[in-house]
């Protein structure tokens, strides 16, 4: 090969050793958005935000288990709110069917609203197999879904920065519904475990 070839050849390569690094990355991006899930609202949907601390964010949940009429479902890290505790109590006794995931920590964490739900005959469980159970939803009549950074704590209502998002959508509470059912399946009930631990 003459030395022409040579720098036609090298040419070549030059430009193709930036377009297979192009393309690859193309091909990683479109199978990442095949797998990412990407869905949207159906017409209709409807959202509420509230931040702290001394925001809204307690009192925009306590509001939504208020005016549940059929279920609530509930996964949380660290329950110590004794308005939220005192809602889902409320609630629960009008007749709502109101069933709590906690994460393990709650068995054992001074002033955990674990007991008290308990004692109320709200069904308990304690999703204890993930190193935590950092969820903090709600799901409320099968249509709202009650999210975000904020624990249902009172640190988190009067100290920390946090959010909080409700979100009226039946497709999206279906989803959430269907990971609460995946926790509650690999889930202990609250008596079981702590009597296990004890």
């Amino acid at each position: 090969m003459n030395g022409f070839a040579f720098l036609v050849f090298d040419d070549i390569k030059c430009i193709l050793a930036p377009m297979k690094k192009l393309l690859s990355t193309v091909l990683i991006l479109f199978s990442l958005s095949l797998f990412a899930g990407s869905q949207t609202f159906e017409e209709g949907t409807t959202f509420q935000v509230a931040f702290s601390p001394k925001g809204e964010c307690q009192d925009i949940i306590v509001n939504a288990i208020d005016k549940a009429q059929k279920t609530i479902l509930v996964q949380s890290y660290s329950f110590t709110s004794a308005p939220i505790a005192k809602a889902l109590m409320k609630a629960h006794k009008r007749g709502v069917d109101a069933k709590v995931i906690l994460d393990k920590s709650q068995v054992t964490q001074k002033y955990s609203s674990a007991t008290f739900l308990k004692n109320q005959k709200i069904p308990l469980w304690i999703d204890y197999k993930p190193a935590i159970a950092h969820n903090k939803v709600m799901i409320i009549d099968g249509h709202i879904v009650i999210t975000g950074s904020f624990n249902f704590t009172k640190a988190a209502q009067e100290n920390n920065a946090e959010n909080v998002l409700v979100i009226h959508s039946k497709k999206l509470a279906k989803i959430y519904k269907e990971c609460w059912n995946d926790r509650l399946s690999k889930s202990k009930p609250y008596s079981e475990y702590k009597k296990q631990e004890g």
